[in-house]
């Protein structure tokens, strides 16, 4: 099999643009037809918000994409074929939500494949892409290549809410579906030439003889770095995700904040996730040392200082009106940007410490772990909330103790990411999990 050199800055930003578009897509489902149901249909927010959760279902599939892109070898067929069933997912899922005026449930049930087929354009396109990055980028260009790619898929969602909010005035569901159309459209061509070559040219010899779905994952679970960086996965991403959707319901009943001022507080928040993601990027890359050892250390302190903000939000809860809730807010957006990019550049790192041709499998663990999180997070923290509201007959006592249950598991997932430190110097224990057919394969 012929060995391509690594990426450079530019190749690594063409992949960054397939990111984009992912989540330029994903926007359409998770944002506007969230708005466009309840707003202008009139239709229960439980109906997205349970729509989007089981996207993220569907994506504990996302190991079974990574081993798909393992057996071939070859990854951009994965990327392209994902990014065209999410982008027919799109279309459908808009078509359907223009039909809610009509009868109920043949719609929900075109929304329900919809997001079936959103969630498995999700998993085979991102995962395969997430490997591909992990094969080609050099060592100690991951943490700068995991913010950019992260930062640019980030700028994408940004860019296309702004672009479709203008161009839906006034809104029509004709309109609607012109608009998604655009977008899926600009989408697809964009990461059909963002990943054009990438791979180079096929080699007859690319094509290996690849262990069972089945073998291979037990082999990969079997991996003690594997499977406590899972863990730390889960954990740290359903401390991230809880906050999702109660910072502004916060905002708006212990605060008094208008619509427009939990936004922008929203907005202050984002500011700080990329911010945090700018410094890991640039500290990453141009600190002294091994990019997994300084990964690690940056993954401590974001979750130690995501610990930290949300424990200040905690007592925000009990303060009310007159805590510094702005700074609160960006300091909390700015830890989560460090821990979390840090996170997606160790599973750069990791993917491929056991040898070739098992970086889309683990790259597909990971992302069902962080996709199982984000499914369990906002319901789990909707729901405290609501309950406790409803018990203590007051609101801050019940975000007070959300708030600091995620900061204990923010606490919970530096710790585990303390025990990483000692698996990721042992190259006998992370090859120790992998399956009998692998020497074969690599």
């Amino acid at each position: 099999m012929s060995v391509l050199p690594p990426l450079g800055w530019g190749g690594i930003a063409r992949l960054g643009l397939v990111q984009s578009s992912l989540g330029a897509i994903v926007m359409l489902a998770s944002s506007l037809l969230n708005r466009i149901m309840v707003v202008e249909y009139s239709m229960a927010a439980a109906l997205p918000a349970g729509l989007v959760a089981f996207h993220y279902g569907v994506q504990l599939s996302r190991p079974k994409w990574g081993h798909g892109s393992d057996a071939g070898w070859r990854r951009t067929p994965w990327i392209i074929g994902g990014m065209a069933v999410l982008g027919a997912g799109g279309i459908l899922a808009t078509f359907a939500t223009t039909q809610l005026a009509g009868p109920f449930w043949p719609v929900f049930a075109a929304l329900v494949l919809a997001y079936a087929m959103i969630g498995i354009g999700v998993g085979a396109a991102g995962t395969s892409l997430l490997a591909l990055l992990a094969t080609r980028t050099a060592e100690p260009r991951r943490p700068a290549a995991a913010s950019l790619t992260w930062i640019m898929m980030i700028v994408g969602i940004v860019i296309s809410a702004g672009t479709a909010g203008a161009l839906l005035d006034p809104f029509s569901p004709t309109r609607l579906l012109q608009v998604a159309a655009g977008v899926v459209a600009v989408a697809f061509f964009v990461t059909c030439l963002a990943v054009w070559g990438v791979e180079g040219a096929p080699q007859a010899e690319e094509k290996r003889e690849a262990a069972p779905f089945g073998e291979a994952l037990r082999g990969i679970w079997g991996d003690p770095l594997t499977r406590l960086f899972s863990i730390f996965v889960f954990f740290s991403m359903l401390a991230y995700s809880m906050q999702d959707l109660i910072l502004e319901p916060f905002a708006g009943l212990v605060f008094n904040m208008t619509p427009g001022q939990s936004t922008s507080l929203s907005g202050v928040q984002h500011q700080g996730v990329l911010a945090g993601m700018i410094l890991v990027g640039v500290g990453g890359h141009a600190f002294g040392g091994k990019a997994g050892m300084k990964l690690k250390r940056w993954i401590v302190a974001g979750c130690f200082a995501s610990a930290l903000a949300l424990a200040s939000l905690a007592m925000a809860a009990r303060a009310g009106p007159g805590w510094p809730l702005a700074i609160n807010v960006a300091v909390l957006g700015f830890a989560n940007g460090m821990f979390a990019v840090a996170a997606i550049g160790s599973m750069l790192e990791l993917a491929g410490r056991g040898g070739p041709g098992h970086e889309g499998i683990r790259m597909g663990l990971w992302g069902a772990s962080q996709a199982a999180a984000f499914g369990i997070g906002g319901f789990v923290g909707a729901f405290a909330v609501d309950r406790l509201r409803a018990a203590f007959q007051a609101d801050g006592p019940a975000f007070e103790l959300v708030f600091a249950a995620e900061a204990v598991l923010f606490l919970l997932a530096a710790i585990i990411a303390f025990r990483l430190n000692d698996r990721m110097g042992s190259r006998s224990e992370i090859t120790a999990g992998r399956p009998a057919t692998t020497e074969a394969i690599a």
